[in-house]
């Protein structure tokens, strides 16, 4: 289409042209807006853009929003419980019904199914219900010239503006606090690369139009690596022995591997060889819930980084593909707030690297959990426990 074209262009432009000052921030905020205005003229982004630059202004709230920002403490269960709730479910069946047509083509154009596209705009907006009320221009600005994380932020202004000057959106437009917009909140350089006029009204409103929405996402997903017609999870059950060091996103192994350490559908029937690979994740550890996750979750995480998030997502889709709630099982109680801190207090003096200690049971806790059950010849399956606590 003309607008892609012309903004990719516009994005090169912006790149080679950018010296170097355009890579700082803080300092005079008037002097810091005079010069994205000047990258921004540089880009080819029109007078009405540039009209809307000009009054771009710091809000308070969304740097007291970034500093406050917290990650998932709760367990997948907690989580997928709150987030996958009956109402989602409800209006996820309806929206896959209403637009059973645009989801086709999606499918066909971006190879897609209709099922994840509807559960990440069921999580992100409860289907475009709820965007955010922060206006995406002042959040951009303030989160660029603020010299905590310039880099992802100030790539986003000229995109925004390029969107804002064709029309595809207005300057007073709003979102959430960190620049996301629409009903399946993305960032403007995804709405300008990935954007699809789905009705054919010559705009790309990912605000307020179910086929814009429905085929950018299926775009963006698409150019993240998705694969067409493979699986992204699949919920099984596992025995109460296997070589529990073999688990784990990552190590990915054939079905058959899996099927002769007694790993089975979730009712029990043998696992189907499709010829693909699979990883083995425990998300509450090796007596919790089971998934046999392929190639195509990983690209649930180029959407977002919590593993407790995209494991929802991922579910909530299958849910609505037809799958029911995940079996509880019996998982280990874990650890939460200051255990967890004291573990990964323990973890650091061990040489691990678990980065910050906050009480979060992120990646590098986790891997570095499953390295100390390793050393002591417990199930190795990340899941930190009072017992392992009391063993370091």
């Amino acid at each position: 289409m003309t607008l892609r074209k012309t903004a990719l262009a516009a994005l090169c432009m912006a790149f080679a042209a950018s010296p170097v000052w355009a890579q700082q921030c803080g300092g005079d905020f008037s002097a810091w807006m005079q010069q994205m205005m000047d990258e921004a003229r540089q880009a080819g982004v029109g007078e009405t853009g540039l009209a809307a630059l000009a009054t771009a202004a710091i809000d308070e709230n969304v740097l007291k929003r970034d500093r406050a920002q917290g990650v998932f403490t709760q367990t997948f269960a907690e989580f997928s419980d709150r987030m996958i709730n009956k109402y989602r479910l409800t209006q996820g069946a309806a929206n896959l019904k209403k637009y059973a047509d645009v989801f086709a083509r999606a499918e066909q154009e971006f190879g897609i199914p209709a099922p994840v596209i509807a559960a990440f705009w069921g999580l992100e907006t409860d289907y475009g219900a709820v965007q955010g009320d922060f206006r995406t221009l002042n959040a951009l600005v303030t989160l660029a010239h603020d010299c905590r994380r310039p880099e992802l932020f100030r790539p986003q202004i000229v995109p925004l503006l390029t969107l804002i000057n064709h029309g595809d959106l207005p300057a007073s437009v709003t979102g959430a606090w960190a620049g996301e917009i629409g009903q399946t909140q993305m960032l403007p350089s995804d709405i300008l690369k990935r954007g699809v006029d789905g009705d054919g009204d010559g705009l790309v409103d990912v605000r307020n139009s179910a086929p814009d929405v429905i085929l950018t996402t299926a775009s963006k997903i698409q150019s993240r690596g998705w694969k067409a017609g493979q699986p992204w999870l699949q919920e099984v059950k596992i025995p109460d022995e296997l070589p529990w060091h073999e688990t784990g996103r990552t190590n990915k192994l054939p079905l058959p591997k899996w099927a002769e350490w007694g790993v089975t559908q979730r009712d029990g029937s043998p696992l189907q060889d499709n010829g693909l690979n699979a990883g083995l994740v425990l998300p509450m550890g090796h007596k919790g819930p089971a998934f046999l996750s392929y190639d195509n979750y990983d690209i649930y995480l180029e959407w977002n980084q919590s593993f407790i998030y995209t494991l929802t997502a991922a579910h909530f889709a299958a849910r609505l593909a037809g799958d029911p709630a995940f079996e509880r099982r019996t998982p280990e109680e874990g650890l939460v707030g200051e255990t967890m801190k004291l573990l990964q207090t323990k973890l650091q003096a061990l040489g691990h690297d678990v980065g910050k200690v906050d009480g979060i049971l992120g990646v590098g806790t986790r891997e570095a959990v499953r390295k100390e059950q390793a050393r002591l010849g417990l199930p190795v399956d990340g899941w930190p426990t009072p017992a392992l606590l009391a063993n370091l």
